[in-house]
């Protein structure tokens, strides 16, 4: 069951390098099974490795501008220069090819996607309260999540072995002994969920883990950190995938884990679109909407009732009711300032 859900999660890049498909959730299916790398992971090199002492390796870093930079209103404010929290965010899947099983990093397709699209409509999200870091990976490609053969098994293993690498350069050379926020989307969260339990819950960095947000993916609670139960919680972990409840395809299974942006509680109750500070879409013109989606977590799905604009409706490439592309979007006010809220809080317990 979970290689569907490696797939469906990889298929919303087409959206941006299809557009002209991206109403018409067949027409996804059909265009990805063209898209199949034409010999094994085991029959061609891969890609170069990331060096992460590169700066053009990393989608995002704090004193560079880049699209993790950009703000979408002048009460909104880039506070990365002065912030004393990191964010280590995990972008989604943006390469879609056969020519290779794992994106090499000098694909410019694949960078625009994550840069114009990921670091501006997700990773910027934090640049309030945090310095971000994104590294660039040697992703798998979308056809990994639906392969039958152990190719895509094979590429998405290296493509966590590049995150891996990228969270060990990021600690020893920029964090500097400070608190940290993990942040993902779909492919990303993927990769982040195996990293909390591999590289942090066990290891002496999981108290300075404000919170990981692993949004977009199927993630249980398997990977042993606690999950978030009050807002300002800390050292815990937040994960929804966001839909109607009546869409075609739910990214989530009964069983995962499901925060509700809007109250962050890990219960059922429905929480209406008034509270919701604001959305934020950078694909199409305005600022931030407000009381646009009202939220309830149920089956480890958050469901979505109703969508107060059209400028969220546009992009639906799993079919009607599904809000992949929109999990980050709809909630951009409300994360941010989560975010700071746990940043306060977990500041507080330091001083104690």
């Amino acid at each position: 069951m979970r290689k569907v859900i490696y797939w469906v999660g990889g298929i919303i890049v087409l959206v941006a390098v299809l557009g002209f498909f991206t109403r018409n959730y067949l027409g996804m299916i059909v265009i990805s099974f063209f898209i199949e790398p034409r010999h094994s992971f085991e029959d061609q090199p891969v890609p170069e490795a990331p060096d992460y002492f590169k700066e053009e390796h990393w989608a995002a870093l704090p004193d560079r501008e880049d699209y993790a930079d950009v703000t979408r209103a002048p009460d909104i404010i880039d506070n990365q220069a002065s912030a004393g929290v990191d964010v280590f965010f995990v972008h989604p899947t943006t390469y879609v090819s056969s020519e290779s099983w794992n994106q090499p990093l000098d694909n410019e397709n694949a960078n625009t996607l994550t840069d114009a699209w990921v670091m501006r409509d997700q990773a910027s999200v934090f640049n309030d309260c945090c310095k971000i870091y994104a590294p660039r990976y040697r992703q798998a490609t979308l056809h990994s999540f639906q392969d039958q053969s152990g190719s895509g098994e094979d590429a998405l293993n290296l493509a966590y072995e590049d995150v891996k690498s990228a969270f060990k350069f990021f600690i020893q050379n920029y964090n500097q002994g400070r608190p940290f926020i993990l942040a993902s989307h779909s492919q990303g969260s993927r990769h982040a969920d195996r990293l909390l339990e591999e590289q942090i819950v066990s290891t002496g960095l999981f108290p300075r883990l404000i919170a990981a947000y692993l949004i977009g993916f199927s993630v249980d609670a398997s990977n042993n950190a606690p999950v978030c139960e009050r807002f300002d919680q800390v050292n815990c972990q937040v994960s929804w995938n966001a839909s109607t409840e009546d869409a075609l395809v739910k990214l989530a299974q009964p069983g995962d884990i499901c925060v509700n942006p809007l109250s962050w509680r890990a219960d059922t109750n429905l929480v209406s679109a008034s509270e919701n500070l604001g959305s934020v879409t950078f694909s199409s013109e305005g600022g931030i909407d407000r009381g646009v989606a009202d939220a309830r977590c149920s089956d480890g799905s958050l469901f979505v009732s109703e969508v107060g604009s059209d400028r969220y409706t546009n992009n639906m490439p799993f079919g009607p009711g599904n809000y992949h592309m929109h999990d980050y979007s709809f909630f951009y006010m409300n994360i941010r300032e989560n975010a700071e809220k746990r940043i306060a809080n977990f500041q507080g317990l330091s001083r104690l």
